[in-house]
């Protein structure tokens, strides 16, 4: 789209008072080109560029990617993956065949084109993820392969030279999470359970950054045998390291040019790998998971670790103790490589939910779980009282353990202890030179008041997602009434359906009229025509869906993010919580996304930002049309373009 549409778009969201218009897109949905695709996305990849360099046409101020750490060949999940390693699957490889590139020719083109063709037509998205997999570690191997032999050479190419210094100096900076993660793989392939160090948790190797007491000077030991041993595997997981660590620089100077902030996702989980490095810093006896709520009834047991709060601080209270410093370690680097943070899943920073570990039923488990720092006295987890912040009498009893209101209220010194570990990240962002609205909470259906009493100080919004939103109670957190201004609102995330499929099943289910009534409320401020507005919609679902997107930029919020599903008008899922599926973290943007979205545009069946923009500026009212009549002008003729009207 030209400059002259972004810069529409831009004085459209000024008028508006969006402030952010973020993109949301996971790493494996990026598209790529023909020579390039190995059947899995990557952000550093040229059809990743391209598409990025279209988002920034649309208007768009940022970039909100997903977790970006290693997953694993059984488990794509990027919620999984690792807090310090990046994924290598990210590694676009055509750069690497370029000898005139900043990692000169580590990689055959004869070789990029094998492993391209070699991507299976049948077998769904597993058999595409594993043979990215395969594929991207034999090109991986290639590459560590050619520079080794190139850095051996008396007159090794100045690109071969120059890469080595900036490995040497790589290694150096980050060598205290470097080393563990690569002895993680050495250890796993020595005892073939790549990915699962639970056959040999109980040996000195699985807890040789958490010995015992006298076993100190062996796991030491230990760990130099191995990287003695094994130094050269340790230095190619460095390298691969190195390779995507460049890459996303690039991205982000790229990003920077074109005005798109890049957020990172502050992921709540810990993969296996950081598990085994950071054991010591966990309880043992509860993991973490999520409490029944509104819109997940039954709970998720997620069975990621708990941080212990006897090492937040150290003994006398004084200084930041192992926890904190790991957080402290974590965000210096994440802050290095993003303009701002999502912090997922808040509450597991503020009142975790947690159940027992080991439980025969793990659903069951969470579902009789508790607060960790919110049960003083619940006799079904009386060592949880240790942690308690609160006393018996600060309960609401009427409450469900995991209700909002358990807790009734609080002193600003309570909130404070409440707070230890997310002031941690605030604070990070701050000293870094980050705004206050470039740190996301994804707070969704449950907002407990201990939480809500940590963001407040620090004058944080939640997520709004306009499609969960229960018409029939106007004090739903969903609905787009009940948005504040430091409230990030979208009509659907990662985790939801997409809204054009929700638009279909609204249509067979005959709920078209019901949202085309609060719609009309929301999007016609006059009483008159009102009535008219709605039946259009009720009869219309492609204009029905661009009412409400119209009704995410009519709120109050400063802050809009789309999901990049909705956006360009797919149907199909990305994630469906709670579920095993072979098609979840899968979905990608088609290669012939420009053409396919086009098509959309002309049917009404994605997202149509002028049209949209021009709905949000007349739901303010005969004085706002007024004011922005040419601009109304303008976004009606950019909208009428993209239907392919004159």
């Amino acid at each position: 789209m030209p400059d002259s549409h972004r810069s529409l778009v831009t004085e459209a969201l000024e008028a508006l008072g969006v402030t952010r218009w973020v993109l949301s897109l996971h790493d494996p949905s990026f598209p790529g080109l023909p020579g390039e695709d190995l059947g899995r996305g990557s952000p550093y990849s040229e059809g990743a560029a391209r598409f990025l360099a279209f988002a920034r046409d649309l208007g768009f101020t940022g970039i909100q990617l997903g977790p970006q750490g290693q997953t694993s060949a059984h488990n794509p999940s990027p919620y999984d993956g690792t807090l310090f390693s990046r994924n290598t699957l990210n590694v676009a490889l055509a750069p690497l065949t370029d000898p005139r590139g900043p990692w000169g020719a580590l990689l055959s083109p004869d070789t990029l084109a094998r492993l391209v063709s070699g991507m299976p037509e049948r077998g769904g998205p597993a058999a595409r993820y594993h043979h990215a997999c395969r594929s991207q570690a034999q090109a991986l191997q290639e590459a560590w392969d050619t520079f080794r032999r190139e850095r051996a050479r008396a007159d090794a190419p100045a690109s071969i030279a120059s890469l080595a210094r900036r490995f040497a100096a790589f290694r150096e900076e980050h060598r205290a999470w470097l080393e563990p993660d690569a002895l993680f793989d050495v250890l796993g392939a020595q005892k073939h359970t790549p990915d699962d160090w639970r056959d040999w948790a109980d040996s000195l190797d699985g807890r040789l950054f958490a010995p015992r007491p006298g076993e100190e000077a062996r796991a030491e030991a230990r760990i130099r045998e191995l990287l003695t041993l094994e130094a050269e595997a340790v230095e190619q997981y460095a390298f691969r390291q190195l390779l995507v660590a460049e890459q996303h620089g690039v991205l982000r100077e790229r990003a920077a040019g074109w005005g798109l902030k890049l957020y990172g996702d502050l992921q709540i989980g810990f993969s296996p790998r950081d598990a085994w490095t950071r054991q010591g810093l966990f309880l043992r006896a509860y993991f973490m998971g999520a409490p029944p709520s509104r819109t997940n009834p039954e709970g998720q047991p997620w069975n990621y670790p708990v941080l212990d709060p006897e090492q937040y601080l150290t003994p006398d209270g004084g200084t930041p103790g192992p926890v904190l410093r790991f957080m402290e370690a974590r965000l210096g680097k994440m802050l290095s490589e993003y303009d701002g943070l999502r912090i997922d899943h808040p509450h597991g920073l503020v009142c975790p939910w947690v159940y027992r570990a080991g439980a025969s039923d793990p659903l069951r488990s969470v579902q009789g779980g508790a607060r960790l720092f919110s049960s003083p006295d619940l006799p079904d987890h009386p060592e949880l009282s240790r942690y308690a912040l609160v006393a018996p009498e600060q309960l609401d009893r009427s409450q469900p353990r995991h209700g909002d209101g358990w807790v009734k209220w609080l002193t600003p010194e309570q909130v404070r202890r409440y707070a230890l570990v997310f002031d941690t990240v605030v604070r990070a962002a701050r000293e870094r030179g980050r705004a206050r609205e470039d740190v996301l909470c994804e707070v969704l259906s449950t907002l407990p008041f201990e939480l809500s009493q940590v963001m407040a100080r620090d004058g944080l919004g939640r997520f709004r997602v306009t499609q969960k939103a229960d018409l029939n109670n106007p004090a739903d957190v969903y609905r787009s009434e009940n948005v504040a201004p430091e409230d990030w609102v979208m009509v659907g995330n990662h985790d939801t359906k997409s809204l054009w499929r929700l638009v279909s099943e609204w249509q067979w289910k005959h709920a078209l009229r019901a949202q085309a009534d609060y719609l009309a409320q929301r999007l016609h401020p006059e009483a008159e025509g009102r009535e008219a507005f709605a039946r259009q919609l009720a009869h219309d679902p492609g204009l029905l869906a661009q009412a409400k997107f119209a009704d995410l930029f009519a709120s109050r919020a400063r802050s809009v993010m789309v999901f990049f599903a909705d956006l360009l008008g797919m149907p199909e899922t990305y994630n469906a919580p709670g579920t095993i599926d072979a098609r979840n973290w899968s979905l990608r943007i088609p290669q012939d996304w420009a053409h396919q979205y086009g098509q959309r545009l002309r049917a009404g069946a994605a997202l149509n930002l002028p049209q949209v923009l021009a709905l949000a500026l007349r739901a303010g009212g005969a004085e706002a049309r007024i004011r922005h009549a040419d601009l109304l002008a303008r976004l009606d003729r950019a909208a009428s373009h993209l239907r392919g009207g004159a």
